[in-house]
């Protein structure tokens, strides 16, 4: 909690006060004024004195975290939509948590924290909302008669949100910014193959293969914001000769509190014999990096589309290797996420037909943990047909570098359909308020198109069978407009 003296507090806003009676409310910013607050609109919501957002703290989803104020970015910590309580008030929620804000701890005292916190519904939760007279709006606690207020006049970023008498200046006077949001729909990226996204402090990040010395990664606060979003070159391979061409299949993991990006390169780009994993490591808090390079786990051996699994403590590596005539799935224990310590094993080859069409394929594994259940998706066939498609591997025994351990499903998971065709090289992710695990996967829009740059991006929610087994269902059709993911 925060308690500190108010003596300094109170004699800023006696002075703030008394230039006001001097020189009459000009002597406020001038503001644009915001429409009247609708239930259900997410705003952004900024402050008249500094002009900075309100924000939960680091994009936290914790109990407890506190409200801050940061330069507007439109995060979805930075957002918050009203629910109504009745009576006159209304809690504030985050868009990130599905928290409100709670004048933490019943502690009715000026400069009281303001934190996110379970909806109870509480009257330190609920929250009267007046329009001032040039459009700004002020929030006064239920239970503590306070409002909000940024603290100490502050304009420096990170400064805490808090409560205090209710005065009218202009640190307690707040603009409603509606977020405008642009609908869900499939896809996501045009010239999208192998992509992979995360969720992580407020913002969905995507990469995909680009063929050439580069990865690449753009960021949005929402899933359809993708659509639009900068790509930024976070990595160039380009003239370091063993591994400057014909990048794919970028991955990035959080493994120990540190982001790892692997990726598929090899030193031609029209010979594919060459390719290789490769790891960086970022030395910032996002995926975005910057990045340093680490190594090449598996250097002897040509081998592609590697992904990691952790399981009770370690970390193996995944990836796809030719063992004779089928391309198939191999694991191996790691020491560190660019170092593996042990022998290579095969886990998954193709053995039904439907794995077979074009080519003997396993390929592209990624993990799926839920309810103490590990599952495995791998895609199957050759990418030039129409029928490269999901397969689901579960881990229902003890040791994962067995291939004992190791259940196939005898069909597949996902395939063609609803004009989507070769959907498969797929990754997962979950929702902001990490109730739901979505898909992200590639598709074309014709049966004729193959392994190139007409691979689009696409995403749809995973949903769960009665036996626990996930059901991804069957490709969206382009144009269908989706909900997005829960707390968006």
């Amino acid at each position: 909690m925060h308690r500190r003296t108010s003596r300094l507090r109170a004699a800023l806003a006696g002075a703030a006060a008394t230039v006001l009676v001097a020189v009459g409310l000009t002597a406020l910013p001038a503001v644009t004024a915001s429409a009247a607050p609708s239930i259900g609109q997410w705003y952004v919501i900024t402050s008249a004195h500094s002009g900075m957002a309100m924000q939960i703290a680091g994009g936290s989803t914790a109990t407890g975290a506190e409200l801050v104020q940061q330069p507007r970015t439109n995060a979805t910590s930075q957002q918050f939509r009203l629910v109504d309580s009745g009576g006159g008030y209304y809690r504030l929620q985050a868009r990130h948590s599905n928290q409100v804000l709670d004048v933490y701890g019943w502690d009715a005292a000026d400069g009281a924290t303001i934190a996110q916190y379970t909806d109870l519904n509480g009257t330190n939760q609920q929250w009267s909302i007046t329009e001032q007279s040039d459009g700004t709006y002020s929030f006064v606690n239920r239970f503590s008669g306070k409002a909000l207020d940024l603290w100490n006049f502050s304009t420096t970023a990170g400064s805490r949100i808090s409560q205090y008498t209710p005065n009218g200046l202009a640190v307690q006077r707040w603009i409603l910014n509606p977020v405008t949001t642009t609908a869900l729909t499939n896809p996501i990226r045009s010239n999208g193959a192998d992509p992979w996204i995360e969720f992580w402090d407020g913002y969905y990040y995507l990469s995909t293969t680009t063929w050439d010395s580069t990865v690449i990664m753009r960021r949005a606060t929402t899933l359809a914001g993708l659509k639009t979003a900068t790509d930024t070159v976070v990595w160039d391979d380009s003239g370091v000769a063993s591994r400057c061409c014909s990048h794919w299949a970028p991955e990035f993991h959080r493994i120990n509190g540190t982001w790892y990006l692997m990726y598929t390169s090899g030193n031609s780009q029209t010979n594919l014999d060459g390719q290789k994993l490769r790891v960086l490591r970022s030395t910032s808090s996002t995926p975005m990096g910057p990045y340093e390079f680490m190594g090449t786990p598996l250097p002897n051996q040509w081998n592609i589309d590697g992904s990691y699994l952790e399981l009770n403590g370690s970390l193996y590596l995944l990836w796809s290797e030719w063992v004779g005539s089928n391309q198939s799935i191999r694991i191996a224990s790691m020491s560190n996420p660019w170092t593996v310590s042990g022998n290579h094993y095969t886990i998954s080859q193709p053995s039904y037909s439907w794995e077979t069409v074009g080519a003997r394929v396993n390929e592209a594994p990624a993990i799926l943990q839920r309810n103490g259940r590990t599952f495995m998706t791998f895609s199957a066939s050759s990418c030039n047909t129409p029928d490269y498609k999901l397969g689901l591997l579960e881990l229902t025994g003890s040791n994962p570098l067995q291939a004992a351990s190791w259940t196939k499903k005898s069909t597949p998971v996902f395939q063609q359909g609803n004009g989507v065709y070769g959907p498969a090289h797929n990754g997962f992710f979950s929702s902001p308020d990490g109730t739901e695990q979505w898909l992200v996967y590639h598709g074309n829009t014709s049966s004729s198109q193959g392994c190139g740059s007409t691979r689009q991006t696409r995403v749809q929610k995973i949903s769960w069978n009665a036996d626990g087994t996930p059901n991804f269902g069957t490709p969206v059709s382009s144009g269908v407009t989706l909900t997005p993911p829960s707390g968006e």
